[in-house]
């Protein structure tokens, strides 16, 4: 079998075995405890709601240590290094499985991903129209919102609760409105999470806000590929070790790159960077999930690479966008 497909089979397979074990994996592998989750610090949105997952993603505990041990330097007078020291070792396990993947966790492993992306497919097969790229002034207009939900929904709000500045429903924020909450538990059999809460207003807002996210990324996700990605705080957290990652892009564009554009429509993500000259250069930008569409869809031989180290696992070439380019017009007729 050809590489190009096999490599293009083997994310579709990564990505469904990935979405059965975090969304079911406790039934076969671990417990319905979340303290017997695999890792409690997996850098791609696997919810602990969903008690028969077999995971959960490290934005949770990030909030909680906020919550409660980091806010102790403030109201208890704690040392600041053992009131740290859940979060460093959070950090320190993301920091440790970027380094093996990258941010992979993200193109190749996150349920929400591939939810995301199985909708992009009914959409495309229903012949609805597709939007496409977006323009390079809508995702330079998107891009602050990750980070805003990452510093505010994830660190600063939790802190404020724990000092006492906010309510008990603020201690989560970023889990109160997650789309992936919603989706793990419903793909479970559980619809519990899909409410409207009256017990104050902190809780209605916020609940309010999940249903409305989560009903407008599955509407979105018809039309758009990764609606949700391109605001997910995940990749503001995996940016901060993305440099010490294994797995990376590599561009060699210094002669053969015509600026032809075909890395940035099949980017995912519209990274209009991609497609700037670069001589053997780590293109990994903060919003890139590697998925490795770009490297598929580039008509240049050898001037997109996925590398592994000094290992190139993937490397662009004209026979393989050939086929490519053949096999994605026959998915969209």
């Amino acid at each position: 079998m050809d590489k190009l497909l096999t490599v293009t089979a083997l994310r579709r397979v990564i990505q469904l075995t990935a979405f059965v074990f975090f969304v079911y994996g406790a039934m076969i592998f671990t417990t319905f405890y979340t303290g017997d989750k695999l890792t409690q610090s997996l850098p791609a949105l696997s919810c602990a709601y969903d008690m028969k997952g077999g995971d959960f993603c490290t934005l949770i505990p990030l909030q909680h240590q906020m919550d409660h041990r980091v806010s102790s330097i403030f109201t208890q007078g704690e040392k600041v290094l053992p009131a740290l020291m859940g979060t460093l070792i959070t950090l320190g396990t993301v920091a440790v499985l970027i380094l093996i993947l990258n941010k992979a966790f993200c193109g190749w492993l996150c349920p929400l991903g591939f939810f995301q992306d199985v909708f992009t497919m009914i959409g495309t097969k229903l012949g609805l129209t597709q939007l496409g790229s977006l323009s390079r002034e809508a995702v330079n207009k998107i891009r602050p919102i990750k980070w805003f939900i990452f510093l505010f929904l994830v660190l600063i709000l939790p802190l404020l609760t724990g000092i006492g500045f906010l309510g008990h429903e603020w201690g989560n924020p970023y889990c109160s409105i997650c789309p992936s909450r919603i989706m793990t538990t419903a793909m479970g059999g559980d619809m519990s999470q899909v409410y409207i809460s009256q017990a104050n207003w902190g809780y209605f807002t916020l609940s309010l806000i999940a249903d409305l996210m989560f009903g407008l990324m599955v509407a979105l996700a018809l039309f758009v590929r990764q609606p949700f990605c391109r605001i997910c705080p995940m990749l503001p957290m995996q940016t901060l070790f993305k440099k010490i990652g294994l797995l990376r892009l590599v561009k060699n564009g210094d002669s053969h790159c015509d600026s032809c554009g075909n890395c940035v429509k099949a980017c995912p993500m519209d990274i209009y960077e991609i497609q700037d000259q670069a001589e053997n250069k780590n293109i990994t930008h903060a919003d890139c999930t590697l998925c490795g569409r770009c490297v598929e869809f580039c008509p240049h031989d050898g001037v997109m690479n996925f590398k592994y180290g000094p290992i190139t696992i993937l490397s662009s070439s004209k026979e393989s966008f050939k086929k490519r380019t053949k096999i994605d017009k026959w998915w969209k007729e």
